[in-house]
């Protein structure tokens, strides 16, 4: 299906178009760069301080000891005796995003925030020949050494396409320059196993595997037409056409959820204190829910308890509210049917997720039904009180304003926390 690609015919020469910037060891680094003492020792972020938790990063003095993100902290602590914990500071870890996105626009434009760590940026023809890219790659991180910090490198990819880029960036680490010309992008590709395509886990791995799929250079042999019957959906088809350097154009996207999650310390576990920490990621998911101007028709709540495989999930029904007093009361229906179904009386993490989204804007009371306008005119004070507690937040600290609880149960000293492909507004450490 030929209709993916585009801006070059098959025959044609294939320049280089995507510069991929990847922050190595991006947490940790920073870490290092906030505290000089770290510098040079093994590094590992933490979301608390518990040996229960897991590394959300590692800073390469400690990878060479085998810790890598998703090692449990008391794991590392066994791999290396010198190695320091430190608690995830997610607000400083924005506020350098913001830096290096800064500096990297003053060298090139940034076409993409790919994730908190990781940018591309599209080359013009004036810019895009293999000494220009290597200059402009010098260049950058010279520049984030003098102006963000010594301890931040990144490792950069250049390729014809975003994808290739993306993997070019991960073939030299840390602080390589790997450029992917058309005469070489073959023979480097064929080296690589196929868990190095983005995307491609251990569960794809097995599915190719039982289709005679175990290499690079096999997918790279195959036809359009063979990559989607090995994928089994329109994506193989893609990514051959990605893997042999052409552009396929990105599929329109919108946000299908919003949710946030919080690993528990001893002291939170209780449920009646985990369940105050529910109630605080409710309304930080409402006040992310009006900022983007969207209504939810489904709140979820989800639970681990501290025994292994404990876990527990629900969720519930909404009229296509953006209120926090309206999501609060879902939450607390969950809680209670949780409470009562869950037998776990300590918890390791909480976290909640608003899905059904639609544009604020959409909704409409029906003129004609009077139970519809009074429910209207109710969401409409709701809506305002909960407007009113955003912009009090915002001004004063979060939780100076709350919803019937003396937020100090819930954890006051941690801000948003970061999934990668998500970085958040720096108000968000103000709700």
């Amino acid at each position: 299906m030929f209709y993916f690609c585009y801006g070059i015919a098959m025959g044609d020469s294939l320049p280089l178009r995507w510069l991929y910037l990847d922050l190595n060891s991006y947490f940790a680094s920073v870490e290092q760069q906030l505290n000089p003492a770290l510098r040079g020792r093994p590094v590992v972020v933490a979301p608390v301080m518990t040996d229960s938790t897991s590394a959300i990063a590692a800073s390469y003095e400690a990878k060479a000891f085998g810790i890598r993100t998703g090692t449990k902290i008391w794991e590392a602590r066994a791999k290396c005796r010198d190695v320091v914990i430190v608690p995830g500071r997610h607000d400083e870890y924005v506020r350098f995003h913001h830096k290096v996105i800064a500096e990297v626009n003053r060298h090139v434009p940034v076409t993409n925030i790919c994730s908190i760590d990781e940018v591309a940026c599209r080359l013009m023809d004036n810019e895009n020949s293999p000494a220009a890219v290597a200059n402009l790659a010098t260049a950058i991180k010279a520049g984030l050494a003098a102006n963000v910090g010594t301890c931040l490198t990144a490792s950069i990819g250049v390729a014809s396409n975003r994808l290739l880029a993306k993997m070019a960036a991960d073939m030299q680490k840390p602080d390589g320059l790997t450029i992917l010309t058309e005469d070489v992008r073959r023979a480097r590709l064929e080296r690589l196993p196929l868990s190095d395509i983005p995307g491609v886990g251990r569960a794809m791995e097995k599915r190719l595997a039982a289709a005679g799929l175990v290499t690079m250079a096999q997918l790279l042999a195959m036809t359009p037409a063979q990559a989607r019957q090995a994928w089994g959906s329109v994506w193989g088809e893609r990514l051959h056409w990605l893997l042999n350097g052409h552009e396929v154009a990105d599929v329109a996207t919108q946000q299908r959820s919003i949710g946030h999650s919080h690993v528990l310390g001893p002291d939170k576990r209780p449920l009646p204190v985990a369940r105050l920490v529910a109630r605080r990621l409710v309304m930080k998911a409402g006040t992310r829910l009006r900022r983007a101007s969207l209504r939810t028709g489904w709140l979820g709540l989800f639970v681990k308890g501290e025994a292994r495989g404990a876990k527990w999930k629900a969720g519930v029904k909404l009229p296509q509210v953006m209120d926090s007093i309206s999501l609060v009361e879902a939450m607390e229906g969950l809680w209670a049917r949780m409470a009562a179904e869950f037998p776990h009386r300590r918890l390791l993490q909480v976290g909640v997720v608003l899905a059904e989204l639609t544009p604020a804007a959409a909704a409409q009371a029906d003129l004609f039904d009077s139970d519809a306008l009074l429910c209207a005119r109710t969401d409409q004070r709701r809506l305002a009180l909960s407007e009113a507690m955003d912009r009090m937040n915002q001004r004063f600290g979060r939780d100076a304003v709350t919803l019937g609880h003396d937020a100090r149960g819930a954890t006051r000293s941690r801000g948003p926390a970061i999934a990668f492909t998500r970085i958040p507004e720096l108000a968000e450490f103000h709700e």
